[in-house]
């Protein structure tokens, strides 16, 4: 060979014996082919096989192998971010004339998707009472499709009862599909619960470190496959090898982190809940929690993430307070290891069920720090509204 096709032209180099821990990082776009017939066969080569960079490489078939022995399911898909699963394990099941039912305290994009684009694509949307096995049944009927469940539920936490839930949808021939992000497949396992579809956002727990997006469809019978991968391939919807290589590392200490931000989070509600101006804490592992007892019965344990309710007279003082944190930072997202906090509404996202209290939630994500710094800041956080409401009722009375 010459030269200029000899810097082109990979060797071939022998990697028997080379063992790595490590999951190697197998970038493409373009797979090539041993023959003339191999490349005109590709098609033949079914969901396993590689025939371009779009539908996977090794490192990306090795994330999806992870999670779907941990999700038991039969086969995983990769996309670019949290919401994209939410979004892509929806759109090959409904069609025009179609219903589907969503939880009304599923995550706010999810009910954006819902409302503007398969409302545009002429699909029938629907909300129910997520802890309402009669609400959904009452509404469900033979042009329902999917059922899409979230639980905990988004921001205010409400546990559902997926087997019931999935009684009511499989007797219609409807599909379940639920997000497993706070969770993650260690403390829940909804396709074991009778859900069909779960969906992760890997940028969170899984991956662990704030510094990437991605997300999962797990199906627990192959033929969603097909529905699923063939429309991926008409969106062009793929995800970089060196962000799965990154999600598989972060995935390695899944364990140790999700255990460390759950123990900080139970030593911080413990102190929370007893403050003059918390109404409650939203955290299913807690007795008196509603839906506790389906909590015990389908989880294998909690995450760090939780939401407080504060008494009506700190919360026109809630956002400035947040000014003062040190070790917390202001933030979206969860999962990683800084703790974050970020005040969230409720009502805006709420169609089915109502929100007595001030619309206002502080949804707190436990990291890895030590849980003395973060009570530290947290009772600095309710100092300066202390001081606040304080201030406020000497001008009163003045």
């Amino acid at each position: 060979m010459k030269d200029l096709t000899q810097c082109v032209v990979t060797p071939d180099v022998k990697t028997e014996g080379f063992e790595a821990l490590g999951v190697a990082t197998h970038r493409a776009s373009t797979i090539v082919f041993k023959s003339a017939e191999a490349y005109a066969t590709r098609g033949q080569r079914g969901h396993e096989g590689y025939t371009y960079g779009l539908y996977g490489t090794p490192t990306t078939r090795t994330l999806e192998a992870k999670l779907t022995a941990l999700e038991q399911g039969v086969r995983t898909f990769l996309v670019p971010s949290g919401q994209a699963a939410n979004s892509i394990a929806i759109l090959p099941f409904v069609n025009a004339g179609d219903k589907i039912l969503i939880a009304d305290t599923s995550y706010p994009p999810v009910r954006d998707f819902a409302n503007r684009d398969l409302a545009r694509f002429g699909v029938d949307v629907e909300y129910y009472n997520p802890v309402s096995v009669e609400d959904l049944a009452s509404k469900i009927d033979d042009r329902t499709k999917l059922v899409w469940c979230e639980s905990p539920g988004s921001t205010t936490m409400e546990i559902q009862d997926l087997p019931a839930i999935a009684e009511v949808a499989h007797r219609y021939g409807a599909l379940v599909g639920c997000d497993n992000t706070w969770a993650t497949p260690l403390n829940y396992k909804p396709l074991a619960l009778g859900a069909d579809i779960v969906t992760e956002a890997l940028t969170k727990y899984i991956s662990g470190h704030s510094d990437l997006l991605m997300g999962s469809i797990t199906i627990r019978s192959e033929e969603l496959i097909t529905p699923i991968r063939s429309l991926l391939g008409r969106f062009g919807i793929g995800v970089s090898p060196d962000d799965a290589q990154l999600v598989l590392r972060g995935m390695e200490t899944l364990g140790v982190r999700l255990k460390h931000a759950a123990d900080g989070a139970a030593k911080l509600i413990e102190w929370i809940e007893r403050h003059p101006l918390v109404d409650r804490v939203l955290f299913p592992s807690l007795p008196g929690f509603p839906g506790h007892e389906t909590w015990k019965r389908d989880f294998h344990g909690v995450s760090g993430v939780f939401s407080v309710v504060l008494k009506p007279q700190a919360v026109p003082h809630a956002a400035a307070a947040l000014d003062v944190l040190k070790t917390i930072a202001i933030g979206a997202s969860w999962g990683g290891t800084r703790s974050l906090v970020a005040p969230m509404p409720v009502r805006q996202n709420r169609s089915a069920t109502g929100w007595a209290d001030d619309d206002l939630v502080l949804r707190i994500s436990v990291g890895l720090e030590d849980a003395g710094d973060l009570q530290t800041d947290i009772e600095a956080f309710f100092a300066d509204i202390s001081s606040r409401t304080e201030s406020g009722a000497i001008a009163r009375a003045s």
